[in-house]
């Protein structure tokens, strides 16, 4: 069937486009990368696109919006999401995992623990993903964040060793591959050990052919051993395998490499070719036409899907890829929909295993996953200083403050009046001061008579197109301030483990202090009980 598709037909099978996961035009945020309706239709349609990337939206909603994207498509879809923390972390209402890195910790402790909860993430990921029509996890990450100063992977690897990072990966794959979907190892070779953000910049990984042997490459080896269906490419220069392309765009380490060296037969995907350190080099419809020819079976989010199909379509005209090429891409995008339940009829309609008469909302977010979920984020919790606080009444001309400290307050969907951050210390009598980096400076004390008992909150991990995991200037700010003047009560840090290396050594023992790797409701829930000393509740 493959050699009766036309060479546009053929070329757009590789290309997943993005869009928003929620069902009408006027909910989409981001409309440089999220077309309307009518457009999507026509790049399923008309084109052909092999697949979707979704974000945005309730569980509930994507269930409907995936069956609605199949039934647009000339041919069935293969519907992604980056959902490395659960289908919770992108979909409201389905389970929301801490970060992996929280794994990570709990295996200091007890490695096999640690593995069991690695594998459950990785089942009921891939449980929640099929319930509500997607069947690509673009998960786990398997980069070794060695870099305290890696501003976008951080807290979304499985640790800061290639054993514990390979062992865990290892294990997430194994729990989602008794289901039927895809699972993807990424960002080969390795985005660890870097200090550029990618979708800003292009970072450089300076390191020997020996060195990357030894640290990045071992987890790849045992993702790919578990039976990972995709490895996603980095956009990293890495001199010491190719010193002109970024491994996206590298044919000496997508093949050489990762086919070759490492035998992995499964998919090549790119990391989104909308990202700073491909798109602003090389533009948009190139930098797919060079992640082609460098051997990438599917090309992630292009900027402009319809130009990018045409370039890749001249490009094989023209003789830089060749025929046979693509179509032993397409044998292996074919190869992975039929592996997750997805037939392929020529000039038919898609016909999809998960209809909306499959669908069961019933599988999301059960007390069981709940339950993982909280066990995961307890595990791995610092704390230490005189807990749980005792709340004493302030003074008459004095007020209980919790101030919550956070790089983005209009990005924070985490947050609100509802969430136990703020409810919770509401009910002890604290007042809710909140800022972010762009209005968090701080006032000149005004003398002791103004002395505010305060409970600081910070909210900071690695998140991408910021640039920085570190701690912000208005969290730096303020923590010394509330030290100086004695108002600091307790310090809570939801996120990066480094922002609390950075927080401790200043940290007299006496103050209590909690960490949490999560920063979802659940995670402050279970944050507030132990510096308390209650039931998330509120109760005694």
């Amino acid at each position: 069937m493959i050699d009766n598709l036309s060479l546009p037909e053929l070329v757009a099978q590789m290309f997943v486009v993005r869009a928003s996961g929620c069902l009408f035009d006027h909910q989409i945020r981001y409309r440089e990368w999220e077309p309307t309706a009518s457009k999507l239709r026509y790049y399923l349609e008309n084109l052909g696109v092999g697949g979707v990337i979704l974000v945005g939206g309730s569980a509930a909603e994507l269930a409907v919006r995936s069956h609605q994207l199949q039934s647009w498509a000339k041919f069935p879809l293969l519907l992604a999401a980056d959902i490395e923390e659960g289908v919770g972390q992108r979909f409201a209402g389905a389970t929301w995992f801490g970060p992996p890195m929280a794994i990570a910790e709990v295996a200091r402790h007890d490695a096999g623990k640690a593995d069991r909860y690695a594998e459950q993430m990785g089942a009921v990921t891939a449980i929640e993903a099929r319930a509500i029509g997607l069947n690509w996890i673009l998960a786990p990450v398997v980069d070794v964040n060695n870099n305290p100063d890696n501003p976008v992977i951080n807290v979304r690897a499985f640790g800061e060793t290639p054993e514990i990072v390979g062992k865990l990966a290892a294990a997430f794959i194994r729990g989602a591959g008794e289901h039927p979907v895809l699972t993807t190892a990424k960002h080969f070779p390795g985005h660890g050990d870097t200090a550029v953000d990618s979708h800003l910049e292009l970072p450089v990984l300076p390191h020997s052919p020996g060195r990357l042997t030894e640290v990045e490459l071992p987890p790849f080896v045992e993702a790919i051993a578990a039976g990972a269906d995709a490895v996603m490419s980095a956009h990293l220069l890495i001199p010491a395998w190719d010193a002109e392309f970024p491994a996206t765009l590298s044919r000496k380490i997508l093949i050489g490499k990762l086919r070759e060296e490492l035998g992995f037969e499964g998919l090549i995907v790119t990391d989104a070719l909308v990202m700073g350190a491909i798109a602003n080099k090389y533009g948009a419809n190139e930098a797919a036409v060079l992640a082609a020819q460098a051997g990438a079976d599917v090309l992630l989010m292009p900027l402009d899907p319809e130009g990018a199909i045409l370039a890749v379509c001249e490009a094989v005209t023209q003789g830089r890829i060749s025929i046979s090429q693509i179509k032993e891409s397409v044998k292996r995008i074919w190869s992975a929909k039929a592996k997750v339940g997805l037939l392929v009829k020529e000039k038919e309609k898609a016909v999809n295993s998960t209809s909306i008469e499959s669908i069961d909302l019933s599988l999301l977010a059960n007390p069981d996953a709940r339950a993982t979920a909280a066990d995961i984020l307890r595990d791995s919790l610092k704390f230490g200083g005189n807990l749980p606080l005792q709340v004493a009444k302030p003074a008459e001309n004095q007020l209980l403050r919790n101030l919550i400290v956070v790089d983005d307050v209009l990005g924070c969907e985490f947050l609100g009046n509802h969430t136990p951050a703020i409810a919770l210390p509401e009910q002890f009598g604290y007042e809710l001061q909140l800022i972010d980096d762009r209005t968090g400076a701080i006032a000149d004390n005004t003398g002791a008579e103004h002395f505010s008992p305060t409970l600081l909150q910070i909210f900071i991990r690695g998140n991408c197109f910021r640039g920085s995991a570190g701690l912000t200037e208005a969290a730096q700010d303020w923590f010394k301030k509330l030290l100086k003047t004695g108002e600091l009560q307790a310090v809570l840090i939801y996120g990066s483990p480094y922002v609390l290396e950075q927080f401790l050594p200043h940290l007299p023992p006496s103050i209590p202090y909690v960490f949490c790797f999560g920063q979802m409701p659940a995670a402050q829930s279970i944050v507030l009980e132990v510096l308390f000393g209650i039931d998330a509740t509120g109760k005694d």
